[in-house]
């Protein structure tokens, strides 16, 4: 009996220390987070340190192809990546606004609930788990897959079936990594943000010294034969965009800043504009060395530049943006959980993709299942059409949540506003949202468009069924699906055990 007594004790401290660790796991990274920011960046630059981590991915890799190829002319080429830069500038600071005004976690969510009540938030969160988020994530994988691919093919295109099979492979050890453990997450996501950097960096300086050397025939006449129409530069802003994702986070950085209500928007106009220039750039130093037609023609840009540049050291390239585009899928895949959990909480969504794991403290039913519904969209998808079909999709509800500023400037006057932008920003970002959404499909239409715009409107019937109605046969099949996925994954409800 004694041993038993002292075993169940053992097992009693055990429990309460796992829940005190699981307890502590978020307030312990936060004052981490915080503590950095007071002793290593005391003011604006770790606001901008993290604009140009968090935006700078995959998409200057693939994009400039794509840009190019909606335009055809260099001139007009470099005039898009520029303008896209000024956009996202505009975005980012209707989103500090929106972010310092409504202080909840989950994205346009709150912003969208608050302005338009639980429908257009639903349809958002909808919206993202099954179409923007999962694209994301297998266009970045795909991106890593041409450039790996690339060295082993040279001169020609790789297999498809090459391509689709290294893409899923990378979303399934990204998903198992993510699954398993924070830490190793975490710790994957700073050595390839460095690497990342490097490449870049490469990329730039070599271009300037060619520039410095002359290299400038391929910029005369850069507007000649230029294809300039509004459903061209609406994809082309696509594509150039998607490089610029992640400028509508980075209102998330504002417990990490000192003094926010200054900084914030200080490493907004500082940061992205630094990103742009870095774009821009880029895109130069390809220039250097590639005609528009040669640039076109390229399989990975990036690879073909260091071959004419960097020869015999050209593998440093492919293997640097193979660590940059890794770091992107592995830093979406980091954070996706936070949308489900807050969906799942306002029961919105299945609430077991808001669970945790009580062995790793993972949000693991949300990570498989967006690995699980990214390796759908690789089998069918290619990279320009998933970008298309992820801008139209995105830019519908960045267009609604900047919509929603405007709103809530003439129905919510009473909530406080630190950051006050000139509401002429949110009615620019709001037009050119609309243009973005419906030139393509005006000018230009696929089904790829009507697909996705049926699929957001199909999260009408979901939320009627299964959120206002809350029909009861629906619960009955969810329960002991629940029940069953809680025991293979071995995870629970987060309130239950911060309780």
């Amino acid at each position: 009996m004694g041993e038993e007594s002292l075993k169940r004790r053992k097992g009693e401290d055990k429990g309460r220390e796992d829940r005190q660790s699981i307890q502590s796991h978020e307030p312990q990274t936060m004052n981490l987070q915080k503590q950095a920011s007071l002793f290593l960046f005391p003011l604006w630059p770790i606001g901008i340190c993290m604009i140009v981590g968090t935006i700078i991915g995959s998409g200057i890799f693939v994009s400039p192809k794509s840009v190019l190829a909606n335009v055809e002319a260099v001139g007009p080429c470099l005039t898009i990546w520029a303008a896209c830069g000024v956009l996202a500038t505009l975005g980012a600071l209707c989103f500090a606004e929106l972010g310092t005004m409504i202080t909840k976690s989950g994205g346009e969510y709150p912003y969208l609930m608050e302005a338009f009540g639980p429908i257009p938030a639903f349809l958002f969160s909808w919206t993202s788990l099954l179409v923007t988020k999962p694209s994301s994530f297998a266009i970045i994988c795909l991106s890593f897959a041409e450039y790996a691919s690339a060295p082993f093919y040279p001169g020609c295109d790789p297999p498809q079936v090459v391509l689709k099979c290294l893409a899923a492979a990378a979303i399934v050890v990204i998903t198992i990594v993510n699954s398993l453990s924070v830490k190793l997450g975490s710790y994957l996501q700073n050595f390839l943000t460095a690497a990342k950097m490097i490449i870049v960096a490469i990329i730039i300086v070599s271009g300037i010294v060619l520039l410095a050397q002359g290299k400038t025939e391929n910029f005369k006449d850069s507007f000649k034969d230029s294809k300039i129409s509004v459903s061209s530069i609406s994809l082309a802003f696509y594509n150039g965009l998607w490089a610029y994702d992640g400028w509508n986070q980075l209102n998330y950085i504002t417990e990490e800043l000192k003094n926010p209500y200054r900084n914030l928007p200080l490493s907004i106009i500082i940061g992205i504009p630094l990103v742009t220039v870095c774009y821009v750039l880029i895109n130069i130093s390809y220039f250097t060395v590639m005609t528009s037609t040669e640039l076109l023609q390229s399989q990975a840009v990036a690879v073909t530049f260091g071959d004419r540049v960097l020869y015999p050291a050209s593998w440093i390239v492919p293997l640097f943006v193979v660590f940059s585009t890794i770091g992107s899928a592995n830093g979406t895949c980091f954070t996706a959980g936070r949308l489900v959990y807050v969906a799942g909480r306002e029961g919105h969504m299945l609430k077991v993709l808001s669970y945790i794991s009580v062995k790793h403290l993972t949000p693991a039913p949300a990570i498989i299942f967006y690995g699980a519904i990214a390796i759908l969209y690789i089998i069918p998808g290619d990279i320009d059409t998933l970008i298309n079909y992820f801008s139209f999709a995105v830019w519908i509800f960045y267009g609604l949540t900047v919509l929603a500023l405007i709103v809530m400037r003439f129905t919510r006057k009473e909530l406080k506003r630190p950051i006050r932008i000139p509401i002429i920003i949110p009615v620019i970002v709001t037009l050119v949202s609309i243009v973005l959404v419906l030139a393509p499909i005006i000018s230009a239409p696929e089904l790829a468009y009507l697909y996705c715009t049926l699929f957001i409107l199909s999260g009408l019937i979901v939320y009627v069924l299964f959120v206002h109605l809350k029909f009861n046969w629906a619960q009955k099949i969810s329960k002991p699906i629940t029940m069953h996925l809680q025991m293979l994954l071995e995870v629970v409800p987060e309130e239950e055990v911060t309780e």
